[in-house]
């Protein structure tokens, strides 16, 4: 039987066949040792084969195959470094959620989830809720890391998950899609979830006031079909990206705007460092492009991990 992953918990996978039922399933041992260095060599969105097994009373479904991904959204383990950790499959749009705080979101932070997008070829979209909590002097900061990436070419939108303030947009972009919300813990990705879809109820939780950050109430990557011929993959939050399985040499093809300058660059092989006559460097002087932007890309190129307190938005 074919079917698609609805849910990963790490050892049980969900799996909705084609003919609309729900089975719980494990994997082959194999895939374990197949050379996969993911922690989670099957992923939410993933098309599987498996066969049903009955012992008993329990019907158990083994997973014994995955087709080959269209795209996915991968990012290093958090305590585990030389592991990745893909975090959907088959994905149609990518929604990143940003807040200006509570929690903070920075740059650096969007900027790899942007490039990964890039690098996978998946539709992503900004979209900065809270929008009702902030003060005139934040909604200008929002205003403006709006213009910065609308510039580029990326859609961004404001919104209230609470109020429900352009959600219908999201909604529209939402309609007969595979999508997915992500982003840190607490940006309200839940709370927007239960707007568009009354019915889910999924857990939220308050904010940390210590820390500024999200309590993780999304514990796994789970889809879920919605009423409007849609279906979202709710992830848990995100505290770091760690962008993998990229080369040097190809990272400026994903940063939009430096791709539409390098064939200006003196040499076709620029890696937009220290080379003379660099069109990205030139670009940045002109102010461009965004200094926050070519940081970023510094910071992957240079391997660091990223900085959450250090972030600037120009």
């Amino acid at each position: 039987m074919k079917g698609v992953v609805y849910k990963s918990t790490g050892s049980w996978y969900t799996v909705k066949s084609q003919q609309g039922d729900f089975y719980e399933c494990r994997i082959k041992g194999k895939f374990r040792i197949g050379g996969i260095k993911s922690t989670n060599p099957v992923a939410v969105g993933d098309i599987v084969e498996f066969q049903v097994e009955t012992k008993g009373d329990e019907t158990v479904g083994i997973i014994s195959r995955i087709e080959e991904r269209e795209n996915y959204i991968i990012r290093k383990s958090v305590n585990l470094s030389k592991q990745t950790h893909i975090i959907a499959a088959n994905i149609d749009i990518a929604f990143l959620l940003i807040t200006l705080n509570n929690p903070p979101t920075f740059t650096t932070f969007i900027d790899r989830f942007l490039v990964t997008a890039e690098a996978y070829h998946i539709e992503a979209v900004l979209l900065f809720n809270k929008i009702d909590t902030y003060n005139e002097d934040e909604l200008l900061e929002i205003k403006f890391l709006a213009a910065l990436y609308r510039n580029i070419g990326y859609e961004c939108i404001g919104i209230s998950a609470k109020t429900g303030k352009n959600t219908d947009k999201v909604k529209a972009m939402m309609a007969n899609k595979v999508s997915m919300f992500s982003g840190h813990s607490g940006v309200g990705k839940s709370t927007l979830i239960n707007y568009i879809e009354k019915g889910l109820n999924l857990k939220t939780s308050e904010i940390s006031e210590q820390h500024q950050q999200g309590q993780h109430t999304t514990t796994f990557a789970e889809m879920f079909d919605l009423s409007f011929g849609a279906q979202i993959i709710d992830t848990p939050g995100i505290k770091g990206f760690g962008v993998v399985e990229m080369e040097k040499e190809e990272l400026g093809d994903y940063f939009p705007e430096f791709f539409k300058l390098k064939e200006h660059c003196k040499f076709n092989n620029c890696l937009h460092l220290e080379e003379p006559q660099c069109a990205i460097k030139e670009a940045l002087e002109k102010e461009e492009i965004a200094w926050s932007r070519y940081k970023s890309y510094l910071q992957i190129m240079e391997g660091e991990e990223e900085s959450y307190r250090k972030d600037t938005y120009n």
